[in-house]
């Protein structure tokens, strides 16, 4: 096929000798299959933002630090150098959210760099070698399903033992070879303990994926995956092979308002001696 514009480069460079075929088109990027040396591989080719259909982008970035401070500033400002960065900051948190994952023991594909907006990476494959179909698009046993949805949780927990997030993990962000599901997409993935929407991010990620394999073994519908993880976070007690439960007892006791408001008058009453004494003084 003719070879895209953005890849050309790539192939200017060596990094790619030819490509196959185009795998994809998402989102945030288009995936294509390409040839490098006797590998067969992927390039995904970031879309620019004015293309980019990913919503809310905005949450995803809270948290994440630029060390330039000359960068940062102009990220700030919203130059057209700052939007360059911007978007080099975007594309490179997933090559490192990958290389982090994989050092943690998640199942992701193996990075080969980010050049120019495009991430030349492994192509996952089934048994046949041919491209690994998404969860989605993938029917299973009761017993599969329990086995897969423990697997994938496991994940997540590795993921956030490590600080991240994935942010949007759906059937359609895994795909599935012959060892089991493989994570996808990180672009997006947060910093855990630097963004405010990270506990609801890992509560839909766990959702969706509940929800996913409790079509095949309904008694999962009945967890409470996310919600034991997140305390176990939260606690400090969260381990990489945490042994899951599935069960949390929710707080059911009404909150004391009338001690509350002690505190508070208390509180107040105390700054108001402080004050005066500042004045007296």
């Amino acid at each position: 096929m003719k070879i895209p514009t953005r890849i050309q480069p790539l192939v200017d460079n060596g990094l790619v000798d030819d490509v196959v075929r185009r795998l994809m088109s998402g989102k945030e990027a288009d995936v294509y299959v390409v040839r490098c040396g006797n590998e067969i591989r992927c390039a995904k080719v970031y879309k620019d933002a004015m293309q980019r259909s990913f919503k809310q982008a905005v949450l995803y970035q809270e948290g994440r630090k630029e060390r330039n401070s000359r960068r940062a500033r102009a990220m700030q400002k919203g130059s057209s150098f700052g939007r360059k960065q911007q978007e080099e900051t975007w594309q490179n948190a997933e090559v490192d959210a990958l290389y982090r994952l994989a050092n943690a023991g998640v199942r992701v594909p193996r990075p080969y760099g980010c050049f120019d907006g495009v991430l030349l990476m492994e192509l996952i494959t089934d048994e046949h070698g041919d491209v690994a179909p998404r969860l989605a698009d993938v029917s299973m046993s009761a017993e599969q399903a329990v086995q897969d949805h423990a697997m994938v949780l496991q994940y997540v927990v590795r993921m956030l033992c490590v600080g991240l997030v994935h942010g949007d993990l759906s059937e359609f962000n895994v795909l599935v070879d012959e060892d089991g599901p493989v994570i996808i997409d990180l672009p997006q993935a947060v910093d855990a303990a630097a963004n405010n929407n990270a506990r609801s991010m890992l509560e839909r990620d766990i959702n969706n994926m509940t929800g996913y394999y409790g079509q095949y073994a309904p008694d999962l519908l009945n967890t409470k995956y996310a919600k034991e993880i997140w305390k176990l976070y939260e606690d400090g007690e969260l381990h990489a092979d945490s042994e899951l439960t599935g069960y949390f007892a929710e707080r059911t006791q009404d909150a004391d308002v009338d001690a509350v408001m002690e505190e508070i008058k208390a509180a107040f009453a105390e700054e108001q001696a402080r004050q005066e004494r500042l004045r007296d003084a």
